[in-house]
C-alpha cells in the first residue's frame, strides 16, 4: 500500500501546462562509452545457447550509456510512432539481438581524462533510477519500469559538459533544456520527454519530477553533485 505521504503528495499534483519549444536546436548524437563490465558480461550472456532476454535488458538498464544507445536506435528506427518500444526488453526483442550488441558496441572506451566524471554520472544515475522505481512501487497507477527510465536519463543534460561534447557552461535550467532536447531529437519515449517538459517549470508540481525528486531524497550513495537536485539547485518541485 503506498504512504499516506506519497499519496498526498501525487493526488495534489497541479495540472502542468507541457512547454513544446518552437524550436529544438540541433544536439550531438556522437556514441555513448559504456561501461567496460557492461559490455563484458553482455559478450557473455549472447554467447549462451539461449539468450535470456529479461538478464540481457537489466544488463543494458543498469547503464547510462549501453540504455541511451539502444533507445536511441530505436527512436531512429520507430521515431514517435504508436508502434514503438518503450521497454528495453521491447527494442531488443523489436530491434535483434545483434543490432543491439553492434550499437552498444560503439564506444567501448571511456573519452581519456575524463573516466572518473563518467563513473560517477553514471552510478549517480543508477542510484536515481532504482529509488524511482521504489517510489513508483508504492504509488497506485506510476509504471515503475518507466519510473526507472526517467531515473535513469534525468541527467542526460549533463552529457555534453561531462563528455566534453562542447565548452558551454549550463546553469541546472540550461542542462534540463539540453536534456529536453536530446530527448526529443533522439525520439526518446514520451514520459522521459514529459519529465524534462514539466521542470522547465520551476515550482509547478508534476507526476514525474515529484518523483525524481523524492529519488533524490532517498540518495545517499551518489558523490555525483547532481544540478537537478534541490541540494544544489531547487529547480525540481519544491514542498509544500
Amino acid at each position: 500500500m503506498p504512504s499516506s505521504e506519497h499519496s498526498q503528495s501525487l493526488t495534489s499534483l497541479k495540472q502542468v501546462v507541457i512547454l513544446q519549444p518552437t524550436q529544438v536546436a540541433s544536439v550531438p548524437d556522437p556514441a555513448l562509452p559504456i561501461m567496460q563490465e557492461t559490455l563484458l558480461l553482455l559478450d557473455l550472456a549472447v554467447q549462451e545457447p539461449s539468450i535470456d532476454l529479461r538478464e540481457m535488458s537489466q544488463l543494458v538498464l543498469d547503464d547510462l550509456g549501453a540504455t541511451l544507445q539502444i533507445l536511441r536506435l530505436a527512436g531512429r528506427e520507430f521515431g514517435n510512432s504508436n508502434d514503438r518500444p518503450l521497454r528495453i526488453e521491447d527494442c531488443i526483442s523489436g530491434l535483434g539481438v545483434d543490432a543491439c550488441m553492434q550499437t552498444v558496441s560503439e564506444e567501448r572506451a571511456a573519452r581519456q581524462g575524463r573516466q572518473g566524471a563518467i563513473a560517477e554520472m553514471w552510478a549517480h544515475c543508477r542510484e536515481i533510477a532504482q529509488h524511482c522505481k521504489e517510489v513508483a512501487n508504492e504509488l497506485p497507477d506510476i509504471n515503475p519500469d518507466q519510473a526507472y527510465l526517467v531515473g535513469l536519463l534525468h541527467l542526460i543534460g549533463s552529457l555534453p559538459s561531462v563528455l566534453g561534447w562542447d565548452d558551454t557552461r549550463r546553469d541546472a535550467a540550461g542542462e534540463a533544456l539540453s536534456g529536453l532536447q536530446m530527448a526529443k531529437q533522439w525520439s526518446l519515449p514520451h514520459f522521459v520527454q514529459q519529465f524534462f517538459s514539466e521542470i522547465q517549470s520551476t515550482g509547478c508540481n508534476s507526476e514525474w519530477s515529484e518523483i525524481v525528486r523524492l529519488a533524490h531524497q532517498r540518495a545517499t550513495r551518489s558523490s555525483f553533485k547532481c544540478l537537478l537536485d534541490p541540494e544544489f539547485h531547487p529547480i525540481l518541485i519544491q514542498d509544500a
